[in-house]
């Protein structure tokens, strides 16, 4: 059996890869078990192998940049901004990790007792494609710094991609393998932990796998993230950033914000200005530098846009940018007048007005997802709301973005668990007590 992947702009092949079976699967996490037996016993060796890992990556900058976009569309600037936030990635836990690690020392009754964080064995991590390296590292790298083997199952669609991840760590405790669904499912039982980013269709599976398995997992899912626009806000500052906001990645990220919730006096005004700047920007082949938006990573992604649009003519007022063109799909607006909750993969922002700050609250909690939100307006108003906002993230006059220092994840139908910071890299520890009398 093999999987081929496609440029989704040329809808031309770029190449095919053979699929591991599950009897290879188990193998090979065999394998990992026995590396990661040695690999756990020394952090400074740790370090330095994830030093040599990091200057891989920088040294292969561009070639990496490029076969992500080919792969599955994102622009190439954004594909070169991805590889540079993961070497500071990789900074922030060589510079912190060995901190964060230590024994924690705690006053008891005992001689000495104390907390230490012993790593899990092997990890086996499930990746998307819309951050193919990002989302890889965030899981990968604390998870091995930790003490971890880890063993990738990537989107089929970024198999190149995922490949190329595994030469560049050049680790012993890092594989990928090109194989199925059904068959990392199977091989979950053999594994230590699993972190998974994607639907929460699949989630939900991936998940129940686990607990049967008596399994330790992560899970980061969906999202409809809020986009609230005050009254009192910089209404420039605030139609400036709702671009990138929505547009970043095709449209395809999971903290996207895709519903942007404006107060009523200010409702016209920004939607004018929005759809002005959603006009200016550059649709097209992803490789070219100035391209802002590339196609979806997908025909099938396509098709599931196509038909959300489809659906959302009884939603409310459909205003595009341009004719959509194979897996190029215009930036375009929608002016709801009743709710609609299901998670948009693609360059469509919905609106919605709002009069109270009690409706703004209404409207951001009114779905199934928790992942993150941003709030535009007085910093000391705005900062009133967030405890009342169920998500992972509040962003106050900011876009909401996964960062090497603050924990990132979700709550409801968003996730499971933490990734990033110290948080992040306790979750695949086996949080150990220690008495001494």
């Amino acid at each position: 059996m093999e999987i081929t992947t496609y440029n989704p702009y040329t809808e031309k092949e770029l190449a095919k890869y053979r699929v591991h079976d599950l009897e290879e699967v188990k193998n090979i996490i065999i394998n990992l078990r026995n590396e990661q037996d040695k690999w756990k016993e020394d952090i400074d060796y740790r370090i330095d192998k994830l030093k040599e890992s990091r200057n891989n990556f920088e040294k292969n900058l561009n070639d990496l940049a490029k076969l992500m976009s080919s792969e599955m569309g994102k622009p190439l600037t954004q594909s070169i901004a991805e590889v540079k936030k993961t070497l500071w990635l990789f900074d922030y836990y060589i510079e912190n990790g060995k901190n964060f690690l230590e024994n924690e020392y705690v006053k008891t009754e005992a001689k000495r007792s104390y907390i230490r964080f012993d790593p899990l064995g092997v990890v086996i991590i499930i990746m998307p494609w819309n951050f193919p390296l990002w989302q890889v590292a965030r899981a990968a790298i604390p998870a091995m710094l930790a003490g971890n083997a880890v063993l990738l199952k990537h989107a089929s669609i970024v198999s190149g991609t995922s490949l190329k991840i595994q030469e560049l760590f050049n680790l012993d405790v890092f594989k990928s393998v090109i194989t199925t669904g059904e068959i990392i499912d199977n091989a979950i039982k053999y594994s230590d932990g699993v972190s998974f980013t994607g639907s929460t269709a699949a989630g939900s599976i991936i998940a129940a796998e686990a607990a049967k398995n008596i399994k330790k997992f992560v899970m980061e899912l969906g999202g409809s993230d809020p986009f609230i626009v005050l009254d009192d806000s910089n209404l420039e500052n605030a139609v400036k950033n709702s671009v990138y906001a929505r547009l970043q990645n095709n449209g395809q990220s999971c903290i996207a914000s895709k519903r942007f919730i404006v107060h009523e006096d200010i409702y016209d005004e920004f939607y004018k200005r929005m759809l002005e700047e959603f006009q200016k920007v550059k649709v097209g082949d992803q490789l070219n530098e100035d391209t802002y938006i590339g196609p979806l990573s997908s025909k099938s992604q396509t098709k599931i846009i196509l038909g959300q649009l489809k659906d959302l003519k009884d939603y409310g007022e459909i205003t595009s940018t341009g004719e959509n063109n194979g897996n190029v799909i215009k930036p375009t607006i929608i002016r709801l007048n009743k709710e609609y909750t299901e998670e948009l993969f693609g360059p469509i922002a919905l609106l919605r007005k709002f009069k109270t700050v009690d409706e703004a609250i209404k409207m951001a909690n009114d779905t199934e997802y928790g992942l993150g939100c941003s709030i535009w307006g007085n910093d000391e108003n705005a900062e009133k709301m967030a405890k009342y906002i169920n998500t992972g993230t509040v962003s106050i006059n900011k876009i909401v973005a996964s960062d090497p220092r603050l924990p990132f994840g979700g709550t409801k139908k968003s996730g499971i668990g933490r990734e990033l910071s110290r948080y992040g890299l306790l979750e695949f520890t086996n949080i150990k007590t220690v008495w001494i009398n």
